[in-house]
């Protein structure tokens, strides 16, 4: 039988109709990737002309800006989806403050003329797209995943993920993202992330922020992520991965097949704050999806950290693989229709265990497929 399922951190609904995943054509083939050529990889190191001059670059040896020898390095998109323009223009002043009496700081976009109520209606309204677009060069290697990136090169990269968020501190919401796999809209296959220093909290993140605060004082000071993965390690159907620093799991109102959230076992408001990264339990959870789908399938993931002003929060990390095409229902009405039921999801990747461990090597290919 079909569920409808309520998302306890959004609000927003989900179809859960696990038999859909039996009709023919549901699921997309996952195949390995080719190798990329370092010849043709602007990403690589010894091309550091290929891209705008550097903004940061970790090199434990030392040496000049935009050469060799760095281990993560920071560039401007070469396309931004923002523009860096003089600070205040259109500025309306502070987000007013959400439930249980936080209020975000910092400039926002122009209000909904149509819901202000203040007088003369704008059908039209913008403002300059102002703000920061970085990309975070994951590893000197021509190499397209996290995955082939070992333990501790993810977790050096995950580390200057945090350092830039804290440089943008000033702004409304960080969003960083990594898109792998030209299915999930990576335009380069050498791996990297991108962050968007937004000049306004977008709607998702304001609804989740308004549902941490208003849990925070229906509970007398109780924390809603922190509350959920008890549950959710009690129950146990859900629960992916437990390592020292975080917990995985496939979340109840799950979007799609395999969605995995990585959460910290502490709770702690904003990735860029000092504490764990985590890093072990998602180098853990990609490793487990490889051996179960055959092949590291394409996806998005992203860091959910709280935004500007907001204290009663938690950070996580969700990590959606493309193995299915948001179609009529998700595009028009905003309620996802997922044909693997969580539960199910995660069983599989339980499955897989941890015989992965040693798969450090970045020329190491993924397992065949494992118990899904």
């Amino acid at each position: 039988m079909p569920e409808l399922r309520i998302d306890p951190l959004s609000g927003l609904r989900v179809i859960v109709a696990g038999e859909r995943s039996e009709r023919p054509g549901a699921w997309p083939a996952v195949a390995a990737r080719p190798p990329l050529d370092p010849a043709t990889d602007p990403f690589a190191e010894g091309r550091e002309d290929q891209t705008p001059p550097e903004l940061y670059a970790l090199r434990p040896g030392g040496g000049p800006a935009d050469g060799p020898g760095w281990r993560v390095r920071v560039v401007p998109n070469l396309y931004p989806a923002l523009a860096s323009v003089g600070a205040g223009d259109g500025v309306d002043g502070p987000v007013g403050a959400a439930s249980g009496g936080e209020a975000s700081t910092g400039p926002v976009p122009v209000a909904d003329p149509l819901a202000s109520g203040s007088g003369a209606v704008d059908l039209f309204a913008a403002r300059p797209a102002e703000g920061a677009h970085e990309v975070i060069v994951n590893a000197p290697d021509s190499v397209d995943s996290l995955l082939d990136l070992g333990r501790d090169g993810l977790e050096l990269a995950m580390g200057v993920w945090r350092e830039r968020m804290r440089v943008h501190g000033d702004t409304p919401y960080r969003h960083l993202i990594v898109n792998e796999g030209k299915a999930a809209g990576a335009s380069l296959p050498h791996t990297h992330a991108q962050l968007y220093a937004l000049p306004f909290v977008p709607a998702a993140v304001a609804r989740e922020r308004e549902r941490f605060a208003a849990y925070h004082q229906r509970t007398q000071g109780r924390n809603l992520l922190e509350d959920l993965l008890v549950e959710e390690v009690r129950r146990r159907d859900r629960v992916v991965a437990v390592g020292s620093e975080a917990v995985a799991i496939c979340p109840f109102a799950s979007t799609g097949p395999f969605q995995v959230q990585v959460i910290p076992r502490r709770p702690a408001a904003r990735f860029e704050d000092e504490g764990p990264l985590a890093a072990d339990v998602l180098w853990d959870v990609l490793d487990r999806l490889a051996r179960v789908l055959g092949a590291l399938p394409p996806f998005n993931l992203w860091v959910r950290t709280a935004p500007s002003g907001a204290e009663s929060f938690c950070w996580r990390i969700d990590l959606l693989p493309r193995l299915a095409q948001p179609a009529g229902l998700e595009m028009g009405t905003g309620v996802w229709l997922n044909a693997v039921a969580p539960e199910r999801a995660a069983e599989s990747l339980r499955a897989a265990g941890d015989s992965g461990a040693d798969r450090q090597d970045a020329s190491s290919a993924p397992a065949g497929p494992g118990g899904a």
